[in-house]
């Protein structure tokens, strides 16, 4: 939860700053607890054309090092451990950190960012592998392609009733009435059945009983 606090005083007699002083006291030790160091954006270089900006859904090619902010030490370079070649992400449905998904939204082709990560939007109090627990992160990013993700982040959505970010035998179902119902297609509950069965053999890759938002926006054999 990020919480911003304003106070406005009116200083019409003396004891109005003490009186203030004491409000900003309680109420520091009231949203204290509740606030997290944000994510920060910097542009670092964007292109005087922009043709295309991100959004969520989009496959991303990107270049990209990450530190940690505490010792400035690098844990992953595109460049040096992925054999110098950049990585392919779908925007929005966390296959990477929520603070990528959040912070590489409207992006240029050509545009370079640092995102300062804190750990609720990374690893979190685990941590991961060469990443201590409750790290804030650096990446330095640079987006060299965007491509149409294979089906969109707002389709996902308008599907996913309960927001689980994973869809339902019953939640597709009812998408699908809809979709038929709005092309005047008629449809009973056997077909609708074995229109989902066969839709669930072929997203659901593995085998949960839910689709969820990587399977849907994003397959592998379609790079």
């Amino acid at each position: 939860m990020y919480v911003l606090v304003e106070i406005h005083v009116r200083e019409d007699d003396g004891a109005r700053p003490a009186k203030a002083e004491r409000w900003q006291e309680l109420t520091a030790q009231i949203v204290g607890p509740l606030v997290q160091d944000p994510l920060h954006v910097e542009v670092l270089h964007k292109p005087f054309l922009c043709h295309r900006k991100t959004k969520w859904g989009d496959m991303m090619l990107v270049h990209y090092e990450g530190f940690l902010e505490r010792d400035g030490s690098m844990f992953h370079s595109t460049h040096k451990h992925n054999n110098g070649q950049p990585m392919w992400f779908t925007l929005g449905i966390r296959e990477a950190l929520k603070g990528w998904d959040r912070g590489l939204k409207d992006m240029c082709v050509g545009e370079k960012r640092k995102l300062t990560i804190p750990p609720a939007l990374a690893y979190g109090k685990e941590g991961k592998g060469k990443i201590p627990p409750e790290s804030t992160l650096i990446f330095n990013i640079d987006l060299l392609e965007i491509r149409n993700g294979p089906r969109s982040h707002e389709s996902f959505q308008e599907m996913d009733l309960n927001d689980d970010w994973k869809l339902s035998k019953q939640e597709v179902k009812i998408y699908l009435k809809k979709e038929f119902e709005k092309h005047g297609a008629v449809v009973n509950d056997t077909q609708h059945d074995a229109l989902v069965e066969d839709i669930f053999d072929k997203e659901d890759e593995d085998s949960d009983g839910f689709i969820s938002a990587r399977e849907f926006t994003y397959k592998h054999d379609e790079l």
